[in-house]
């Protein structure tokens, strides 16, 4: 069995059902069945929380599998926040929350240093960008100092805070909701902040069977409690560390880089997916294998994640949408031969 009868190579084709989880490899390197079951109880975690929303439940998982940052970007209510708590509370480990609002100082982030009379010494108290999940609610609501906040940590691990570095915990996953819809009282993240996000997608509504039972059972808040712990921070890394070792030939990176570079060269892009994208949606499609099964990547995990790893890295000339610009690169850009 290939990708191709697993899944679709957008979004919309994408199917959770058609995954099957007896799927096992022979003389795979040890680790990888762990590795492949922890993937498969976090869907199903997931899908005990979000109704109807197969892709970005897949996106959600790639990114715990990654440890690439993710963005839910989507209207008020479809279940952002709900998302993010499962995804903590699958993995046991240690998670904060950082509500967005205009008056949040970089300090209420990352932490700050006080002066103790007794010892004449002064003491860092490390802010909730410490834990091993930060949830960052509404972050186009904090103003732009805040979000700078966020990059350094982001990108490097770390947070250099009067002169003295601080490491983050290992793994470190940041996940940050946001309404692009409404820009009142907002600060649009800046391309520099929003290139760290090795993933992106929107929930949307669901169908109307599902909202009958979130509107008969009040939600999912309380599932979120009830969803089972699957691991700790040495399995999450773990997997982490299986997942860099997913095979990806020069072929398959070679395409994904074409993926990258090409929206660069479209006339109403004015700003085209980096390099950093590149990486980005090569890691992302070795959590797409995992998901699958499998040790090695082919192009259709490439196109599977490709829309949640480049198209909010874009900055694209009106009434273009990112999302439908990288529809029509995957059509055009030449897949590898077996």
């Amino acid at each position: 069995m290939t990708l191709k009868d697993n899944l679709g190579t957008d979004e919309q084709e994408f199917n959770l059902e058609k995954i099957n989880p007896e799927l096992l490899l022979e003389n795979t390197t040890l680790g990888f069945e762990s590795a492949f079951k922890f993937a498969v109880d976090l869907l199903e975690n997931f899908r005990q929380v979000l109704y109807g929303s197969p892709y970005a439940l897949m996106v959600a998982t790639v990114s715990v599998l990654t440890g690439e940052h993710l963005l839910l970007e989507d209207a008020p209510g479809v279940g952002k926040t709900i998302l993010a708590k499962a995804i903590a509370k699958s993995l046991g480990v240690q998670a904060s929350r950082i509500q967005g609002q205009p008056d949040l100082l970089p300090s209420d982030v990352t932490g700050f240093s006080i002066f103790n009379p007794d010892t004449t010494e002064w003491t860092f108290r490390p802010g909730p960008v410490f834990s091993q999940i930060v949830l960052c609610d509404e972050l186009n609501r904090t103003p732009p100092r805040t979000q700078a906040a966020l990059l350094e940590c982001m990108e490097e691990a770390q947070v250099t805070i009067d002169g003295t570095t601080h490491l983050l915990p290992n793994p470190h996953l940041v996940i940050a909701t946001q309404n692009p819809l409404s820009q009142q009282g907002t600060f649009p993240l800046v391309e520099s902040q929003t290139d760290r996000f090795g993933l992106s997608c929107s929930i949307g509504y669901p169908q109307i069977e599902d909202e009958i039972k979130l509107a008969i059972n009040h939600g999912t808040a309380e599932q979120v409690s009830k969803i089972k712990e699957i691991g700790d921070q040495d399995l999450w890394l773990s997997v982490i560390k299986a997942s860099g070792l997913v095979h990806v030939s020069e072929a398959v990176a070679r395409y994904a880089v074409e993926i990258c570079r090409t929206t660069r060269e479209q006339p109403f892009v004015s700003l085209g997916a980096s390099p950093r994208a590149a990486i980005s949606l090569i890691n992302s499609a070795r959590g797409v294998a995992m998901i699958n099964r499998r040790d090695y990547v082919i192009p259709n995990d490439v196109q599977v994640i490709a829309t949640a790893s480049v198209a909010h890295r874009l900055a694209v000339d009106p009434p273009h949408r990112p999302q439908e610009i990288i529809s029509n690169i995957l059509r055009s850009v030449a897949q590898p031969k077996p």
